[in-house]
């Protein structure tokens, strides 16, 4: 049944902006009280006020009909728009409703994730909700062929009740192809919204005990911090959770300018190829920006691939791009989401496209970053390493302005990766090499560390530091600027034993090359 048949029907009750529904009347029996209920319920979610007044009237609909006010039956079909968990709130809403007012006979539900794969959609249910969307396009084309033709058949023929959810990216995508279906079945459509900075403040209250003071703080770092958009769910449960079990806020990453961001990188030892493309990067986009499109440049693809050994600067630099994005407007956050192979692949079937994608919308709107990514590819013929890709690729495509994905390992492992996987490499848009560095720039490096520290290195210890870097430095497992670092920090504690009985300044802050420190290092 399409929703011509019923045109009169959804123009006449569901074409008002107001509701009918008078909230305030008094509720004296069990029903009423539960209508009371799921229109508070309605009240409080974070919907546009035309989608609450729909959804109210769709629960006033299913009362009329069965006490007879109401002739015609409606088969709603619904489209629920949502980015967090609104969408399961108002599928219980109507869930509840249809139970309430029996508008289904021999009422059965079913819930279709397309992160689980089913052989066969039978359809067999007279209320079906359709969540997950993004694993439709992870299926054999002939399967999600077979799932629409079985879709399009159940909204003509059968009178059950079918919702289907998912933000505005995953519904297009979800019916790319198919969109006579959408806009021959699904007349009804509810939207969710994101809450202001005092219902986040509010919501956040509720689930701490302070003081007001603390209370003032609290609404300080909310306005400095939140942003309409976001994941505001996960944003509210981890200020909660952090302020549960620290008893005081996180701490406010200080915002940098461009300029204060490539003034670091510059400070940075090496890495002048690199430099030379991120420069280049921002000339490309603030061109793009001064021209408003008058410029015939295609769409810039930001997913990036970096090659190179431990310790060569990938993590540092991702953490600058992820600032230099967000300082252009490419991206929402200013965030970097660090991840391995571990975080995206599980152990048993069905459950590593939503582990995959949990880490994807915690990315959103920032940088995912995914470390030793050649391990997706390490076993072959892994089915979960292929399912994690296969999300990741969808992810890449589907959130292009919503997502950048940094892959980082090893060159030689990472180029054998690439090579084995075309879909990653059409939608890498940067490569980034990351050269092993010299022995004058790890010297170098270790010279930086100790100066803003404030110690002098004296020449015998920087002679002695060369001649362990020059034999250990083709070792297979070389940290460089790690392997750096380790040697200053063991260099500043066995630094402090040795003058601990001194008091000369001098002595104080020389290192000397008694100090320099290999212990518990895998040396030659």
């Amino acid at each position: 049944m399409n929703k011509d048949y019923f045109k009169d029907i959804y123009k006449d009750f569901f074409g008002v902006e107001n509701s009918t529904i008078d909230v305030d009347k008094k509720f004296e029996n069990t029903s009423q009280e539960e209508m009371k209920n799921m229109l508070d319920e309605i009240d409080n979610l974070y919907i546009d006020d035309k989608s609450k007044n729909l959804l109210k009237n769709i629960i006033e609909y299913m009362r009329k009909y069965k006490e007879g006010i109401e002739k015609n039956y409606i088969p709603f079909r619904i489209l629920i728009e949502s980015s967090g968990q609104q969408d399961k709130i108002i599928s219980s809403i109507i869930e509840r409703a249809v139970k309430q007012y029996n508008y289904l006979n021999d009422f059965k539900i079913k819930v279709y994730s397309f992160y689980r794969y089913e052989k066969e959609y039978k359809f067999d249910d007279n209320f079906l909700v359709f969540q997950d969307l993004v694993g439709i396009k992870l299926e054999d084309t002939k399967d999600e062929q077979r799932f629409f033709f079985n879709l399009e058949k159940y909204l003509k023929d059968s009178t059950g009740i079918v919702l289907i959810y998912g933000n505005n990216e995953e519904l297009t995508n979800f019916f790319l192809g198919y969109e006579n279906i959408k806009n021959k079945y699904f007349d009804l459509s509810i939207k969710t919204i994101s809450p202001d900075i005092n219902d986040i403040y509010n919501k956040v209250l509720e689930g701490i005990d302070v003081d007001d003071e603390f209370k003032i703080q609290v609404l300080d770092y909310i306005e400095k911090t939140y942003k309409i958009g976001i994941d505001y769910e996960n944003y509210i449960k981890d200020l909660v959770n952090y302020i549960s079990f620290n008893k005081e806020l996180p701490a406010i990453e200080e915002k940098k300018s461009l300029d204060e961001i490539f003034k670091e990188l510059n400070e940075l030892v090496g890495l002048n190829d690199i430099k030379k493309i991120l420069y280049e990067l921002v000339d490309v986009i603030k061109l793009k920006e001064k021209t408003k499109g008058t410029l015939n440049i295609k769409e810039m693809n930001m997913h990036m691939v970096f090659l190179g050994n431990p310790g060569t600067g990938k993590t540092t630099i991702a953490r600058m791009i992820a600032g230099i994005l967000y300082e252009l407007g490419i991206i929402k956050e200013n965030k970097l989401i660090e991840v391995g192979v571990k975080d995206l692949v599980a152990e048993y079937v069905g459950q590593t496209a939503p582990k995959t994608n949990l880490v994807i919308e915690k990315s959103l709107n920032g940088v995912l970053f995914i470390d030793e990514a050649y391990a997706l590819a390490s076993q072959s013929g892994n089915s979960y390493n292929d399912e994690a890709i296969a999300t990741l690729i969808q992810a890449m495509e589907n959130y292009r302005d919503k997502l950048v994905v940094i892959f980082a390992g090893y060159t030689k492992e990472m180029q054998d990766f690439l090579n084995s996987n075309s879909g990653i490499v059409s939608r890498i848009g940067y490569t980034l090499n990351f050269p092993d560095y010299t022995t004058e720039e790890l010297i170098e490096i270790f010279l930086g560390m100790t100066k803003r520290a404030g110690f002098i290195v004296n020449e015998d210890a920087i002679n002695y530091l060369k001649e362990i870097i020059d034999n250990n430095r083709n070792m297979k497992n070389f940290g460089n600027a790690r392997f750096i670092r380790n040697i200053y920090e063991k260099s500043i504690i066995k630094h402090a034993t040795r003058v601990k009985d001194k008091k000369q300044n001098k002595i104080l802050k020389t290192i000397t090359k008694e100090d320099i420190s290999t212990e518990n290092l895998n040396l030659k």
